[in-house]
């Protein structure tokens, strides 16, 4: 018998463990491509990066970020940052909140911010660019896991 409690209360355990674990931000870790078009759909903006969730405290690191497109309002040196909120099931199903902005290094004074939906292996959402003349503008992005 005391074995067999000693057992339940192993298995027990192991099972919380597994709950506590933050299998969800897992899940957003990984590289990503994205697409922003302007209110006519057309493509303003199209960047690649890696995106890692950074605790359970709702940071995201962004690494390796590069535009594929070329910008007189990002020509070097962006500094990206993120957040995340994100929630889901144990069969690996994620949904929750992403965002992101983008400070131009050179020339100085433009932010391009993204919120979007996160669902999957995809995240869709609205941007903004705010700054110099002529760096304005919004419209929907999406991302996708590559």
């Amino acid at each position: 018998m005391r074995k067999l409690v000693v057992a339940l209360l192993l298995g027990l355990g192991l099972v919380l463990v597994g709950c506590g674990t933050d299998k969800n931000s897992g899940n957003i870790n990984g590289n990503w491509t994205a697409t922003l078009t302007d209110g006519n759909g057309g493509q303003e903006f199209a960047f690649t990066t890696a995106l890692i969730a950074t605790g359970s405290s709702g940071s995201l690191t962004v690494n390796s970020f590069h535009f594929s497109t070329n910008s007189p309002c990002f020509v070097s040196g962006e500094t990206e940052s993120g957040t995340f909120a994100l929630s889901g099931d144990f069969s690996g199903n994620v949904s929750g909140q992403l965002g992101m902005s983008v400070l131009s290094g050179s020339p100085g004074g433009n932010t391009l911010t993204l919120t979007g939906t996160v669902s999957n292996s995809t995240i869709s959402g609205t941007w903004i660019l705010a700054g110099s003349s002529g760096c304005s503008g919004s419209g929907k992005f999406t991302m996708t896991r590559m």
